[in-house]
């Protein structure tokens, strides 16, 4: 058998701003107690990272700030999260959202998604959020773009069958890209059924300081949602 296929590595700073002492000692005192650990051989089942175990699992990739993810944790206290992020300035602050709000369902992993994507079980994975992620719009960058038909593969493979994958983008050739390549993958289904469905931000997509900032740019932004279809 070969190996499984890996989607691309995440390319992007890990530090901007120098962090303020309350976010230093946040970082100290609370970020171990939210931190992902994954095992040393094995599957991770998620469901196990909270002392009771919750009916689904949520996951974010690259969650930015930590607004999205704090708040669909708030609105949502029965089910455990996931948050990938190397950015050191976006961890800190969801670390003051997770503090501030007192979270108790949340898990962060602070490094490459791709090793926890790799680790965690089959059909573990009720909804995976990819809000914005960087365009790379330079041609000879495209095979930096995170979705990719290895991702979704190996998206697919976690999922549990009915599972969401939703997905952001403000930038035109990013979401031609998205949907030349989702679109098209056995295991996912478009739900859009007219334009309204991925031109406006569903109730229940909190929004983010992102968007705003793309609206106030004239980029409006486009919010896709895929269905995991069944495995028979």
């Amino acid at each position: 058998m070969g190996e499984a296929p890996r989607p691309p590595r995440l390319y992007g700073r890990r530090r901007g701003r120098k962090l303020r002492l309350g976010q230093r000692e946040r970082q100290t005192a609370l970020l171990p107690r939210v931190s992902l650990t994954l095992p040393p051989s094995g599957r991770l089942e998620p469901a196990g990272l909270f002392p009771a175990p919750p009916p689904d699992i949520w996951l974010e990739i690259g969650f930015g700030g930590g607004e999205h993810l704090a708040e669909q944790a708030h609105r949502h206290p029965e089910i455990g999260f996931l948050g990938c992020e190397v950015f050191a300035n976006g961890v800190v602050k969801l670390l003051g959202e997770i503090d501030r709000r007192g979270l108790a369902n949340i898990r962060i992993y602070a490094d490459d998604a791709r090793t926890l994507l790799a680790a965690l079980a089959p059909g573990s994975i009720g909804c995976v959020f990819i809000l914005f992620p960087d365009p790379w719009p330079k041609a000879r960058h495209h095979k930096r773009r995170l979705i990719t038909p290895a991702t979704l593969d190996i998206l697919a493979e976690i999922m549990r069958d009915g599972a969401e994958l939703r997905l952001a983008t403000d930038d035109p050739g990013y979401l031609a890209w998205m949907l030349e390549h989702a679109t098209v993958h056995p295991a996912f289904a478009w739900t859009a059924r007219r334009p309204s469905d991925w031109r406006e931000r569903p109730a229940d997509w909190p929004a983010t300081r992102y968007e705003e900032k793309a609206r106030k740019a004239g980029r409006p932004p486009a919010f896709l949602r895929f269905e995991r279809r069944g495995r028979d």
